[in-house]
């Protein structure tokens, strides 16, 4: 009997002193992307865990893995819903997919003109209404992380609206992004962007659209002859979280963790414009490429060729949804 109370005493003992230690353990949030650490979302995820770090006090360690170390695009959302990642990055596109159509509209070709509408929608009320629709999905909405806008690359030139028959590129899963290559006579698929590059060097895919800082980082411009700079898309990001693990965080640390986002954002979304436009400059410097641009009659002629996907989308997103973002745009610009 005494040994059976000594054994308890120091299991008891044993308790005592471990619960401390794992009260003082960090809280760890994974942090999963798809894309270079040198990119202007590599670099705000790096940002965030600085900020996030700082600010709880380390009562929370964030660990980034970026470049589809840990989940590539059609794995990411799934693996945050089932709580194996607590937080992801993934463009606007990833979540038509999902089941929440509505963010479709930021696929539509020349929908956002500039800078200035894209903040009047992403700061704004529309921007917010949207972020609501991931919680029927397990998922919270924390921001909008600028890319930039998107440019044409092909191993031919890509001039007028013809010039795209036949021509195979490849595509984020979106029934926008489909629709609009299907409008330009293209031969849109489906792929990771890990694996763009490597679909560009051995022919697999002629062509791809991107933003000028994913180009340059991915060296896409290396196995891609031309670059039109077209500027017809957009690529954003939404920094979402698993809902539960986040509602189930103490309201002092969310609070912390909501603040190193905001800064973030205003991180992230000033490094944007800076990169692309070094991007650019870099891309020409090598000489790899060469840089297309079009005139107005040229650009006219492009975004003529893609207002039938505008009907397209309306049939999923909704009508009213298309002309919101329109006013929007419309407003910015008066």
């Amino acid at each position: 009997m005494r040994t059976f109370a000594i054994a308890a005493s120091i299991a008891v003992l044993a308790l005592g002193l471990a619960a401390p230690a794992s009260a003082q353990s960090p809280i760890v949030i994974k942090f999963s992307h798809v894309v270079a650490t040198d990119t202007p979302k590599g670099k705000a995820a790096e940002k965030f865990k600085e900020l996030a770090e700082k600010y709880t006090g380390g009562k929370v360690k964030i660990e980034v893995y970026p470049n589809s170390t840990l989940y590539k695009d059609k794995e990411e959302l799934e693996a945050l819903q089932l709580g194996s990642v607590q937080m992801l990055a993934p463009s606007n596109s990833k979540f038509g997919p999902l089941g929440i159509r509505e963010f479709e509209v930021f696929d539509l070709p020349y929908i956002l003109p500039d800078l200035k509408t894209l903040r009047k929608v992403t700061e704004g009320a529309l921007g917010l209404k949207l972020l609501k629709l991931l919680d029927s999905k397990g998922i919270t909405g924390l921001a909008y992380w600028d890319n930039g806008f998107k440019q044409m690359s092909a191993n031919k030139k890509l001039i007028t609206p013809a010039d795209y028959q036949g021509v195979k590129f490849r595509i984020q899963s979106s029934r926008v992004l489909q629709a609009q290559f299907k409008a330009l006579g293209s031969l849109p698929q489906v792929m990771a962007f890990s694996e763009v590059y490597q679909a560009l060097q051995t022919g697999v895919v002629d062509g791809q659209e991107n933003t000028w800082s994913n180009i340059y980082t991915q060296k896409m411009h290396e196995v891609q002859k031309y670059i039109t700079q077209t500027n017809h898309g957009y690529i954003g990001y939404v920094v979402i979280v698993n809902k539960k693990f986040w509602d189930d965080l103490p309201a002092d640390v969310r609070d912390q963790l909501a603040k190193a986002m905001k800064e973030a954002t205003d991180f992230n979304n000033a490094q944007s414009q800076k990169e692309n436009d070094d991007a650019l400059a870099e891309i020409k410097k090598s000489g790899k490429s060469e840089i297309i641009s079009l005139t107005a009659e040229q650009d006219e002629a492009m975004r003529k060729a893609m207002e039938p996907v505008y009907k397209d989308a309306a049939s999923r997103v909704g009508q009213p949804l298309i002309d919101e973002f329109q006013k929007e745009a419309k407003s910015a610009t008066n």
